[in-house]
């Protein structure tokens, strides 16, 4: 059984001092800033790495496959040192895009490339973007069923078997393989490796891919166009409350509310 995880290279989200590159139309970290594996996809290879534990009697290889126009070996090697037993590097500086399209269409090309995958393993949506497409783009490219937001996964007999996180509990659902299901938070965080692990994934070579390789046509055809990209700002105003005691204090509390429109007066109501 092969299992292919797809895992993107993104700013750390817990970075709060970020700045926007409006040439490229990127947000970027500060300069000294490590990246970080999309945390959805983490818990993707997650998945796949319980997937591989369950079935020690059968064949079972999990790849993780990963596009970008540049990458921090050591944080993608981190995938290797988890457990997975491939890296795939895509490079090219076209890949470094919002357009779900193209990127679904590069991961499609590179699957096919690679071997056709029994089960591709996707987090629900990536740090940066947020937009939650390419998997379901790429389900189609190869043309698999899709199961998304998945807290568990499970292979059996040619079906693949997920619970499917909702507002107010969970469903389970199923679909033959081969498929495409999105992996969610819930499922849990990826293990943490020995440090025997890490030392061995750092000697380890990924592989690599270009586009000419996999026959896609060097270019984005997006029919959307990213005009404008800027940072929320949030502004926000503090007032100070003052009185000579506890009780002028929550008085002069009280008709600030009100005369800021928060709390109505009794006699205005």
């Amino acid at each position: 059984m092969r299992i292919i995880v797809c895992a993107k290279q993104v700013v750390d989200p817990l970075i709060t001092t970020l700045e926007v590159d409006q040439e490229q139309k990127k947000i970027l970290g500060p300069p000294n800033s490590k990246p970080v594996i999309n945390g959805f996809d983490e818990q993707a290879l997650e998945a796949a790495l319980r997937i591989k534990e369950d079935r020690q009697d059968e064949e079972c290889e999990v790849i993780v496959l990963t596009l970008g126009s540049d990458f921090d070996l050591d944080v993608m090697k981190g995938a290797l040192a988890s457990g997975a037993d491939e890296l795939f590097l895509v490079k090219n500086s076209l890949l470094d895009t919002w357009d779900s399209s193209f990127i679904a269409r590069v991961l499609a090309a590179a699957i096919k490339h690679i071997g056709e995958a029994d089960l591709v393993l996707c987090g629900r949506q990536a740090s940066d973007w947020d937009h939650a497409l390419t998997p379901y783009a790429l389900a189609e490219q190869l043309g698999y069923s899709c199961l998304s937001l998945a807290r568990s996964v499970e292979v059996q007999e040619g079906q693949v078997q997920i619970e499917r996180i909702m507002s107010d509990g969970h469903i389970v659902m199923g679909g033959n393989l081969p498929a495409v299901v999105t992996v969610t938070s819930e499922l849990g965080e990826l293990r943490y490796p020995s440090p025997r692990a890490r030392l061995l994934s750092k000697k380890r070579r990924p592989k690599t891919l270009t586009l000419e390789e996999l026959n896609v046509e060097s270019s984005s055809s997006s029919l959307l166009e990213l005009v404008d990209l800027s940072l929320h700002e949030e502004i926000r105003d503090c007032q100070f409350i003052e009185g000579a005691d506890g009780n002028e204090m929550g008085h002069n509390l009280a008709q600030t509310l009100v005369d800021s429109g928060v709390l109505k007066s009794k006699n205005n109501a």
